[in-house]
């Protein structure tokens, strides 16, 4: 287990360690049902590819869930994380049942705030493609 991260202990430019993150269509299809999105592109091929996609996609908010993971698992507390917003870019694309997507998430200390707070910018690729930009999120570490 990692040690949770301090406030005295990091500073502007501390980088994160970098998690991946597999992506199934099952994990959309349980997405799916948590969420409510049933939308067909996230879980029918010959649908997805009808409408111009290249198969399947990811949920943008399952995505960006995944990124929000990230950043309470380095934290190791949800209850951490003040703020957060992302930018999406890229749809994940779920290419078969088999092999899936994996989702790379880094991310770097941007800014340290009064009142133990730190901003870090988040990095989140699938299959080498920036799928979400401008991802942010403010912190309180102890």
């Amino acid at each position: 287990m990692m040690e949770r991260p301090s406030y005295a202990g990091v500073e502007a430019g501390t980088e994160l360690p970098p998690a991946t993150y597999p992506v199934q269509r099952l994990n959309l299809v349980m997405y799916a049902g948590a969420s409510g999105d049933f939308n067909v592109i996230h879980w029918n091929e010959r649908i997805a590819k009808s409408v111009g996609l290249p198969d399947v996609i990811a949920h943008g908010m399952f995505t960006m869930a995944e990124a929000g993971r990230y950043v309470t698992d380095w934290t190791g507390d949800p209850g951490a994380l003040l703020e957060y917003g992302v930018r999406f870019s890229s749809p994940v694309v779920v290419p078969d049942d088999d092999t899936g997507a994996e989702l790379t998430v880094t991310g770097k200390v941007q800014e340290k705030l009064d009142g133990n707070r730190v901003v870090l910018a988040l990095t989140v690729r699938s299959a080498d493609v920036k799928v979400l930009t401008r991802a942010r999120a403010v912190v309180r570490l102890p």
